[in-house]
């Protein structure tokens, strides 16, 4: 049975076209996922809670991108998470690192690292004092505190 070149031709498009659609379906999925899970929202709350990043940034309005998802640095298992997470304001841009467990008891997820890393190169540690501040010694946090917990 000879089929034509035409046919081949047809059918060739419509199968690429039902790759891409569901290769860009579960590429949109996975970001959904990642944006709505609580390591996720834990690292960009406390961005936004921080009012010297937002602004450096140049927020609001505060743009949170897809991860990069073939990126080493994003890891993320059960019991941790680990993200480089894009963001812009209207000056510059930059990459919010975070690193993040989940209490086996709880199953909440804690920040344990949140630190923001503009384009031009400065470094804020969101999970430290407030910039310009320093913290009473009497004040030491430790690791059981609740400061970045989303339960």
């Amino acid at each position: 049975m000879r089929i034509s070149t035409r046919h081949l031709q047809q059918l060739t498009i419509f199968t690429t076209l039902l790759t891409g659609g569901g290769i860009t379906t579960m590429y949109c999925l996975m970001q959904n996922r990642f944006s709505e899970s609580d390591y996720h929202k834990l690292a960009v709350q406390k961005l936004e809670s921080c009012p010297f990043a937002m602004e450096s940034l140049g927020a609001p309005p505060l743009k949170v991108h897809n991860i990069h998802l073939t990126d080493r640095g994003n890891r993320i298992d059960p019991q941790s998470a680990q993200l480089k997470i894009p963001v812009t304001g209207s000056k510059t841009g930059g990459y919010l690192y975070t690193s993040s467990f989940r209490d086996s008891n709880t199953n909440s997820w804690t920040l344990k690292q949140a630190v923001l890393q503009l384009r031009e190169g400065q470094i804020i540690n969101l999970l430290g004092p407030p910039q310009g501040v320093s913290p009473p010694p009497s004040e030491e946090l430790t690791e059981g505190d609740d400061a970045g917990r989303l339960d």
